[in-house]
Parts: structure tokens; C-alpha cells; sequence
């Protein structure tokens, strides 16, 4: 069930971090709570902690930030092959007013500025640009300080975690932007209605998807199309395979080495044709796809997905943020 504030489920729960490759953001926006919160949420994020940065005097305490000129930051320590620092950054301007002045919601006072803060040079660029981005949205100036860190102390223990352990406290921030993260559209990729679906797709694409037929090979559009992007359900618009999984298999159609995640697709028995195979379906809306065969490249684990173009839609990597698929975008730039 959803928080009592609007947080959806955790998508970071039993997700495997202890090999990842981490790095560290530092975010004022406000109160902390709601801050920490958000950023718990966001998928890629290993770790959040609350804390006071870049104030006048060292460790602090919470009755002693107004005096001291630290603010309230949120610690974000997150994997970049899960999530980019571009992302993380587009979000904490979701849910700030970035033209007001030591003040959040109903909070006023320098600890409630807002202001990125960052440990290594090369983050600069890109918060310089998500600034920018931010500045040409706006008509007022952009407050939002950029500084290097210079000093982060933990918050006391009963900061931590706040609105998990306290669902009705006080939050300025609103959590509805979290809802866009594919890993929380488990429900978001369901079949439409026939009347629907005939007025939607070609007709190829209606046999392909609903009928298990097969287009024919290099007479179709994804053949030979290696540009960065990911491929999704025709139908339902489900992530199925991304590029960079993709490879030239000779056969005329589509082939993927894997999906984009195992729970993406479905896997059938197929004894059509007197023959035995197995079937690749989409999870969401059971769109029939293809076939898995095991003649794939060794170095990419063995198997070949054979895809029909006509079952999926490929949309190309600078239009995946803006069609909320920004989270595989990282695994695309590995």
C-alpha cells in the first residue's frame, strides 16, 4: 500500500547493491524529511541519510543550524548504472521552489535553503546544466545554491527515516513524480480491448501480437537497426530489450541476447509447425514476440532472442526520459 503521504512502494527493495559502484549527491530542499524520502524512493538510490552541510561550525546540532548557517541536505548515494546523475537532478527540481529564499512549504530560514552540493569536480558540468535547465523554466531567478561540499554531519537518529517511522508527520514535498519509474508500472502495461487494438496497431502487427504469425525476414523494420534506444511492446508500450543487448544474427530478424528484465517477458511451449520451441511472450500484455533459440554469441551468455519487428516499438535514446524509460537509459552508457 502507498504511504500515508503518497509514497509508492520502495522499487530499491531487495535490489543487490553491495557491488555496485556508488556515488554520493548532497541535496537541500527544505525540511529533510521529505527530501530523504523522495530520494529513498527513487530507484538506483542504494542509500539516504539526513545531516547538515556547509555551515560555520562543526557538528552541529538540530537546534543549532539557524544560528550556524548549515542546511538541511539529504546524503544520496546511488549507483550510476541504475540511475544518472542527470535524472537525480531533474527530480530534486520537481519538488522545490527554486526561486524562494531560505524558505520550504511552511519553513523559513537560511537551514532551509536549497542548494546542491557536490565532492567531486566532475559532477559540476552537469548540475551547472540541470541549473540552467531549471533557470529557462522559470521567470524569477533561480536561488539554488551550487557550492563544493564542505562539510556533511549526520542528524540525529530520530531524523533518519523520519516519515517511515512517523506516516502522518509534517512533509512540504509532493511524492506523485515518484509514480512515473517503470519498476512501479507492474500494473501500468495491460492489454487493451480488440475494438482497441485493431484501430491501434497495422494489421501485420495485429497478426504478429495476437495471432502468432511471423513477418517476413529482412523485409522488416528493426532488422538492421542498431541505433541506442530500447524496444517496447507494440501493444502496451512494456520495456522489452534494449539496444545494447542487441546483435547481427544473420537471420533477418531482430536479436537480443536477453531482456531488458527477466520479469518483462514469458516463455511458452511452441509445437506449431512439427516442431519444438519456445515461445517469447510480453508479460503485460501476453503480445506474442518470437522465439528464444540457444544458437546466441557465448560471450553474451548463449541465447538468441528472435524478435518480429511488428511486435514492438523502438523508441531511440533521446526520447526515452521524456517517454519515462530514463531509468535504463544508465545501462545504455555502460
Amino acid at each position: 500500500m502507498p504511504h500515508t503521504l503518497g509514497l509508492p512502494k520502495n522499487p530499491n527493495a531487495g535490489v543487490d547493491y553491495s557491488g555496485a559502484k556508488t556515488r554520493a549527491l548532497y541535496l537541500a530542499g527544505g525540511c529533510f524529511w521529505g527530501v530523504e524520502a523522495y530520494f529513498s524512493h527513487v530507484y538506483g538510490v542504494k542509500e539516504t541519510k539526513t545531516g547538515y552541510a556547509n555551515g560555520k561550525t562543526e557538528n552541529p546540532g538540530y537546534y543549532d543550524i539557524g544560528q550556524t548557517g548549515h542546511a538541511e541536505t539529504v546524503r544520496v548515494e546511488y549507483d550510476p548504472a541504475r540511475v544518472t546523475l542527470e535524472s537525480l537532478l531533474a527530480r530534486f527540481f520537481t519538488i522545490i521552489d527554486s526561486t524562494l529564499l531560505n524558505r520550504q512549504g511552511g519553513d523559513t530560514g537560511t537551514q532551509y535553503r536549497t542548494g546542491i552540493y557536490y565532492e567531486d569536480e566532475a559532477d559540476l558540468s552537469a548540475i551547472k546544466a540541470a541549473v540552467a535547465a531549471e533557470q529557462a523554466k522559470r521567470k524569477a531567478p533561480v536561488v539554488t545554491e551550487v557550492q563544493r561540499l564542505s562539510g556533511f554531519y549526520g542528524a540525529e537518529d530520530y531524523h533518519q527515516d523520519y516519515l517511515e517511522k512517523n506516516p502522518g508527520g509534517y512533509c512540504h514535498v509532493d511524492f506523485s513524480s515518484l509514480y512515473d519509474q517503470p519498476q512501479l508500472k507492474e500494473n501500468a502495461y495491460a492489454k487493451p480491448d480488440r475494438v482497441e487494438l485493431k484501430q491501434k496497431l497495422t494489421p501485420m502487427q495485429y497478426r504478429v501480437t495476437q495471432f502468432g504469425d511471423t513477418e517476413p525476414p529482412f523485409h522488416n523494420e528493426y532488422y538492421d537497426e542498431f541505433s541506442d534506444g530500447i524496444y517496447v511492446d507494440v501493444v502496451t508500450g512494456e520495456p522489452l530489450f534494449l539496444s545494447s543487448d542487441k546483435f547481427e544474427s544473420s537471420c533477418g530478424w531482430p536479436s537480443f541476447s536477453k531482456p531488458v528484465e527477466e520479469k518483462r517477458v514469458k516463455e511458452n511451449m511452441d509445437f506449431s509447425f512439427g516442431r519444438i520451441r519456445t515461445e517469447v511472450k510480453s508479460a503485460g500484455g501476453e503480445s506474442h514476440l518470437g522465439h528464444v533459440f540457444d544458437d546466441g554469441p557465448a560471450d553474451k551468455g548463449g541465447l538468441r532472442y528472435c524478435i518480429n519487428s511488428a511486435a514492438v516499438r523502438f523508441v531511440p535514446l533521446a526520447d526515452m526520459e521524456r517517454e519515462g524509460y530514463g531509468a535504463y537509459i544508465p545501462r545504455l552508457k555502460k
